[in-house]
């Protein structure tokens, strides 16, 4: 069995940005079990011509030698590495690398920018790629000659210096734009017609016919082999991508396997054949009519009818949901949210959020449901404490007592001495005796709520039996919980706060993960979790297996 190698790190002191770069390369590939050069190679695979993507020698170079790597094989690297590490979502580490790689060819531009131009020059020989074509064979395909200017802002060094670092970022620029025509074409070469038409464009672009000629040629292999897979000119992601991926690709099979190209769908379906190349190039999607007809034109089973249906409605359905998500207020202080509920809410309503469509304000009546809890999970920035003060002034202001905890920093705590408010605990622990003591009046037709925020510093607390309790026999006793957590330290697997799970209600704000769903009672999808943390944005469900996009008061 071969050894496992430690590389070497590259001395880069001077460079910090692409020092981080570099280090967190180490890391991913220490977390992905140290494999070999060869064995990254392997995982990245031969192009259509059966020739290595990446060599061996040139992986190496990407962890040891201290210049800018290309992007198109950090991102194969990052690929790989991320997958065999285990990471839930590749694509996400494949976008922070990308953001470090941009942080770090800006430091090469500026650094660039001030060195002598004798300097520059030998700077630019010493990073000139040196990597022999393993075995004989050779690494680079169609487009190889444009990337040197990716990595290389020093050429032209006799230039002006604004010039300098002006060509460097039009040559990142045109790099990139080289790399979507390239996925493009790879996207349409099984239909022909299409094809044609889109080289016809490119073609009237300065100095792309060379390119359009190559790839009319021959089929492209692997895009991000040729040049970055650029994200620049994209439009922002579908937040369906995950549903439309899917959807598309059960539609692409059906399409190959009949061998029919655009130009046959619309004389298939009716559909024109622009609405399905842009369908297929853009997230955006399909029309109910042209699946259904896909269905019937292709002779579908039942089976795959009804998945191909099903995949439409997932789709349609989060697109939906992040339609109303948008639409939300941008700021809503709690005075106007708590205006806009009904004048009939029960005395333990507590406030959560306001939808976007009605402008009405939701939130759990604590004294029903399948136990007395809610929970409020979000990552730090999201609005978490802003949430939670927001249950807090709502129950107070319906005469509801209330008890607060803030083990650490909390704008829970200002609450403390106005009316209603029983005790506020602000250490990382709670006696059970103390807790007792001010819980002690608490009944049915006095309840008592106790509101926590940051309470995984309090999951291992000496009134954590109490707390428990507050749960499994609140509806007899008068009393209720709201929890806060941050959403990457949730401690709910284990101790008093499983007993809150059972409630099956809560808000998700800004969630990053899939798994933050189940304290709350609810899954949620790739649509939902990993978009960026906007505050006071959230995701509420009151246990009837519905997510209602709502914005924070506050």
């Amino acid at each position: 069995m071969a050894s496992v190698q430690s590389w070497l790190k590259p001395d880069l002191r001077d460079r910090p940005g692409l020092m981080k770069l570099n280090d967190e390369l180490h890391d991913l590939r220490l977390d992905a079990g140290l494999p070999s050069a060869r064995t990254i190679r392997n995982r990245i695979g031969k192009d259509a011509q059966e020739y290595w993507i990446v060599n061996h020698q040139a992986v190496l170079n990407t962890f040891q030698r201290p210049d800018l790597p290309r992007w198109g094989r950090l991102e194969l690297i990052v690929a790989v590495l991320s997958e065999d590490a285990g990471h839930s979502d590749a694509e996400r580490e494949v976008s922070r690398f990308k953001n470090l790689w941009k942080q770090a060819f800006d430091e090469t531009v500026a650094q660039a920018s001030v060195q002598p131009p004798a300097e520059a020059a030998a700077s630019h020989d010493e990073t000139k790629d040196s990597a022999q074509p393993h075995e004989g064979q050779p690494e680079q395909g169609i487009g190889d000659d444009h990337q040197q200017t990716e990595q290389d802002p020093s050429a032209d060094s006799e230039a002006p210096v604004d010039a300098d670092q002006a060509s460097a970022r039009i040559n990142y620029a045109e790099e990139s734009l080289k790399g979507l025509i390239i996925n493009a074409a790879q996207a349409l070469w099984d239909d022909k017609d299409a094809l044609r038409i889109f080289l016809g464009v490119v073609r009237r672009g300065e100095g792309f016919v060379r390119l359009a000629d190559a790839v009319a040629e021959r089929r492209p292999a692997n895009a991000t082999f040729y040049g970055v897979k650029s994200r620049e000119f994209e439009v922002e992601p579908s937040p369906a991508r995950h549903e439309l991926v899917s959807l598309r690709r059960f539609l692409h099979e059906h399409r190959i396997k009949r061998q029919w190209s655009f130009t046959n769908l619309e004389t298939q379906t009716g559909v024109s054949s622009d609405d399905w190349i842009r369908w297929y190039t853009r997230d955006e999607l399909p029309r109910r009519q042209a699946v259904v007809a896909f269905s019937h034109v292709a002779h579908l089973g039942l089976e795959d009818h009804v998945l191909l249906l099903g995949l439409w409605e997932a789709a349609h359905e989060a697109l939906q949901a992040q339609r109303h998500f948008e639409a939300l207020p941008a700021r809503i202080s709690f005075d106007e949210a708590w205006l806009m509920r009904d004048a009939t809410t029960p005395r333990l309503w507590a406030l959560a959020g306001v939808a976007a469509e009605e402008q009405h304000a939701y939130g759990p009546d604590l004294a029903t449901g399948t136990a007395p809890a809610f929970v409020v999970a979000g990552p730090p920035g999201s609005g978490r404490s802003t949430a939670l003060v927001n249950v807090a002034r709502a129950l107070l202001a319906a005469s509801t007592r209330v008890v607060l905890a803030a083990p650490k920093a909390s704008p829970l705590r200002e609450l403390d001495g106005q009316h209603g408010v029983v005790a506020c605990f602000v250490r990382e622990d709670i006696g059970s005796d103390e807790l007792e003591a001010v819980l002690a009046s608490a009944s049915p037709e006095e309840p008592v709520v106790v509101v926590i925020d940051d309470v995984e510093a309090l999951h291992k607390c000496d009134a954590g039996g109490l707390l428990k309790g507050l749960v499994q026999h609140g509806f007899e006793e008068g009393t209720a919980l709201v929890v806060g957590c941050c959403e990457d330290k949730l401690p709910f697997g284990f101790g008093w706060l499983e007993e809150t799970k059972k409630a099956h209600r809560g808000l998700l704000l800004s969630p990053q993960e899939q798994s933050t769903g189940d304290v709350i009672g609810i899954r949620i999808g790739h649509s939902i979790a990993g978009q960026p943390i906007t505050l006071g944005r959230g995701w509420l469900h009151l246990g009837d297996g519905e997510l209602l996009p709502v914005v924070v008061p506050g």
